[in-house]
């Protein structure tokens, strides 16, 4: 049986809801977790631009308060000093667990966002030995790899990764809210490239 993949450009327009459309259709191959949110963990490190696209999408799950449980923020990161850890907590839960992370790739690829069926490799892109991460993953190719990896993925652009962040939360989002949620007509976005508003900031700033 072959794996199920899907790849979106995040310079077509909706990619946040062809993101959502994608992980329905993977969703609709998996029968662990039915009916529930998955888990999302997103991998990464605020401390390197280019590998900060999993707590991003974390943190901004977190802020439009996903129903489901989120690993990895930009305050709590799951990296590869505390992965191993972070999955024991979800040992034996039977959750969907769907894993996040930046990756690279090849000049045309750089800016796509990739949605398919099985686990997570973390750390391949810098040659880490991590555990595999989850029933199905998104991975975004934030810039080109091939040479000193390390410092291309400190020099990533922010402007890039904010954009495929925005779009990967809100098709998690609108993936798990409901019956074919991803073929509602999206109202004109503002802050963001993926379809409805997204919340920016935590709600205790956006009180200030």
């Amino acid at each position: 049986m072959s794996r199920v993949s899907f790849s979106i450009s995040i310079s077509k327009p909706n990619p946040g809801m062809r993101v959502a459309a994608a992980l329905e259709t993977v969703f609709s191959g998996l029968e662990l977790g039915s009916g529930c949110p998955p888990t999302v963990i997103c991998v990464g490190t605020d401390r390197a631009t280019g590998d900060s696209l999993g707590p991003l999408v974390g943190s901004m799950l977190t802020w439009n308060n996903y129903p489901g449980k989120v690993l990895g923020t930009l305050e709590e990161p799951v990296h590869a000093g505390n992965l191993e850890q972070a999955l024991t907590l979800l040992d034996g839960t039977g959750r969907m667990i769907l894993g996040v992370d930046a990756c690279l790739g090849t000049k045309k690829e750089v800016g796509t966002i990739i949605v398919s069926q099985g686990p997570l490799r973390p750390g391949l892109g810098v040659k880490k030995q991590l555990p595999p991460v989850g029933h199905l993953h998104i991975a975004g190719v934030v810039n080109v790899g091939g040479f000193m990896e390390h410092l291309v993925l400190q020099s990533t652009r922010l402007n890039l990764v904010v954009k495929m962040a925005q779009a990967i939360a809100w098709g998690i989002i609108l993936a798990t809210s409901g019956p074919h949620s991803s073929e509602r007509v999206p109202t004109p976005p503002v802050l963001t490239t993926g379809g409805l508003p997204l919340q920016l900031l935590p709600a205790s700033v956006r009180q200030l």
